[in-house]
């Protein structure tokens, strides 16, 4: 039985019958209409499908940003790739129309606070995060976060019983409009801003109370913590 043919890609990549400003035009829209089709952030090596082996990604994302300046939305740079994404002056407007909360992704502060402190301290395991803030981390919150693709399951701790640890996600980062955990502010920023405040993590001060366990037996927590995937 013979070999099976590969698919052939009969889309035309370098486009050498055009001149180059029209070979321009037409890979700009091409990267424009790959990322706007798309729901989550489109890496380089996706557009790099339907362009010439010798254009310039970034160059291309530079030019279509140009033309996007005085729009309502924008092309950004978030987990590894880019995205179309509305503007921030315009979040009034949008929540006027449509609601706020409507993803049901909206944190709670208490949720707000774990997540922020697994983005900075990662990995870690909830048995950290409960000594971190001085009271139990519920399985619900961590369930909630993992839920909402946030958070995954990390490296496994060296701690006896090798408890996961959690980590963020590339949901996360594109959530937040990062485009690495090397975008996150920096605590000092937070804690000027009045947004965080380490101290206050460490006392266990919450805008609300901490979901607690209703057994908190290390044997049970060990063995729940086996049966989370990442």
């Amino acid at each position: 039985m013979g070999r099976r043919a590969r698919p052939k890609n009969d889309l035309d990549t370098e486009l050498t019958d055009l001149p180059p400003e029209l070979r321009w035009r037409e890979w700009m829209g091409r990267v424009e209409a790959v990322i706007f089709a798309s729901s989550a952030p489109v890496t380089r090596e996706v557009l790099a499908r339907v362009v010439g082996r010798d254009c310039s990604i970034d160059l291309l994302i530079d030019d279509i940003r140009d033309e996007l300046r005085g729009r309502p939305y924008e092309l950004v740079a978030v987990a590894g790739g880019w995205q179309h994404r509305t503007r921030k002056n315009f979040a009034g407007a949008i929540r006027a129309a449509i609601g706020a909360g409507n993803d049901g992704k909206t944190l709670s502060q208490t949720e707000a606070l774990i997540l922020a402190c697994i983005a900075y301290y990662q990995p870690i395991n909830r048995s950290e995060l409960s000594s971190f803030f001085g009271k139990e981390v519920s399985r619900d919150t961590i369930a909630r976060l993992r839920g909402l693709e946030f958070i995954a399951a990390g490296p496994r701790s060296p701690q006896p019983g090798a408890p996961y640890t959690y980590v963020t996600t590339r949901a996360f980062l594109s959530h937040f409009g990062l485009e690495t955990l090397r975008d996150l502010p920096d605590m000092e920023m937070l804690e000027e801003a009045g947004l965080l405040s380490k101290e206050k993590m460490l006392a266990g001060e919450f805008p609300d109370p901490l979901p607690a366990d209703d057994d908190d037996a290390d044997d049970d927590e060990e063995a729940a913590d086996r049966t989370e995937t990442g």
